[in-house]
């Protein structure tokens, strides 16, 4: 028979709110909850690199888009204001027909700003706007708000803003590089 420890208490006598002891099981539904968020967050991440495509740096020229010789511009003129605040705006109106078979729905071109100093030229993109009226001021619209149908034609206008002051106040070079048809 062991010796027993004078300071051990008798089962009987044992405190009454003492601590049980801590089950030792594994966490399965710690586990399965943490599947699920790590596979709902790869799933996120596929659909994403899958729905859009790196966009191209926007100072960088672009190729024409394969519709773009249905769309001439014509008749390019150029104009600017100044703010109060001291910005400058130039604006580019001119002339546009769809000569194809499709509904355009939207254009973006790119206007190239030369220069006379041996610097890289100044590249803006932005979206093509119709001007639908005149009087008592010039207001325009995006062409996804009345597309642009085959045989259709409109003026359009460009504004842009923070044209560097190396410019060489010509006439940009304007291209058609994206349109949306349906």
């Amino acid at each position: 028979m062991e010796p027993k420890d004078p300071k051990a208490k008798p089962p009987s006598e044992a405190p009454l709110f003492s601590d049980p002891l801590p089950k030792r099981s594994f966490p399965a539904t710690a586990v399965a909850i943490a599947a699920v968020a790590v596979t709902l967050l790869a799933l996120f991440f596929v659909l994403m690199g899958r729905r859009s495509q790196p966009a191209p740096a926007p100072k960088t020229l672009l190729p024409e888009a394969a519709y773009a010789a249905h769309l001439p511009l014509t008749g390019l003129r150029m104009s600017d204001s100044s703010s109060m605040s001291g910005g400058r705006q130039i604006y580019l109106e001119g002339h546009i027909a769809n000569h194809g078979d499709r509904t355009v729905t939207g254009v973006t071109v790119q206007a190239v700003f030369a220069n006379d100093v041996a610097m890289p030229p100044q590249i803006e993109t932005t979206p093509l706007s119709l001007i639908y009226m005149r009087q008592p001021y010039v207001d325009s619209h995006p062409l996804s708000a009345s597309p642009l149908g085959p045989g259709e034609e409109g003026d359009f206008r460009l504004i842009f803003e923070d044209i560097s002051e190396n410019w060489n106040q010509q006439l940009p070079m304007v291209r058609i590089i994206q349109v949306e048809t349906r």
